[in-house]
């Protein structure tokens, strides 16, 4: 199995309702490809989502989009890394996500120890990290934190060292 990410923007936001629908839309196509959807990631105001699928390959997941009539967007494959003391938290616990881009493949272990060095920031200002999305070809990540507000995180971050790309709170809409 193949963890893939999708991050799409929308014009007018989506509501969390409106994101069930289309859960429920491509049932039957995600069902046929084998994608397996576990969650999305909707900001507030419902104009960026991230979703997280997994499925046999890249393309079943493009053919299953393109066939429910999913709207298209930026899709990577990936891996997840759990936080070490939050092993498989709850999808919900966290609620901001930090998006990272390089031009070049950058490794984890690397980017890690700058988020190591920076943990006091985090802990300033009330920040937890969760869990990360790291691309396959080393070039773009999503990180979850559990925290007050976007805000926070943003200035952890920016204390921190870390590269930013965008900061943005978010509700959880994953299937039980």
């Amino acid at each position: 199995m193949t963890y893939l990410f999708l991050e799409r923007e929308f014009d007018p936001g989506l509501t969390a309702g409106d994101v069930w629908e289309m859960a429920r839309e491509s049932g039957h196509c995600f069902e046929l490809h084998g994608v397996h959807w576990h969650g999305s990631l909707l900001a507030a105001g419902g104009r960026r989502m991230l979703c997280h699928f997994s499925s046999p390959d890249a393309e079943s997941i493009r053919i299953a989009l393109r066939q429910s009539g999913g709207p298209s967007g930026k899709l990577w494959r990936g891996t997840v890394h759990e936080a070490p003391d939050l092993p498989g938290a709850d999808p919900g616990y966290s609620n901001v996500v930090v998006t990272r881009c390089w031009t070049g493949p950058v490794d984890l272990v690397d980017i890690q120890a700058i988020e190591d060095a920076g943990a006091w920031c985090l802990e300033a200002h009330d920040v937890k990290f969760v869990r990360t999305f790291f691309s396959h070809d080393r070039r773009r990540m999503a990180c979850l934190y559990r925290a007050p507000d976007a805000e926070s995180v943003r200035l952890a971050q920016v204390q921190a060292g870390m590269p930013v790309e965008r900061v943005w709170a978010f509700e959880t809409l994953s299937p039980k």
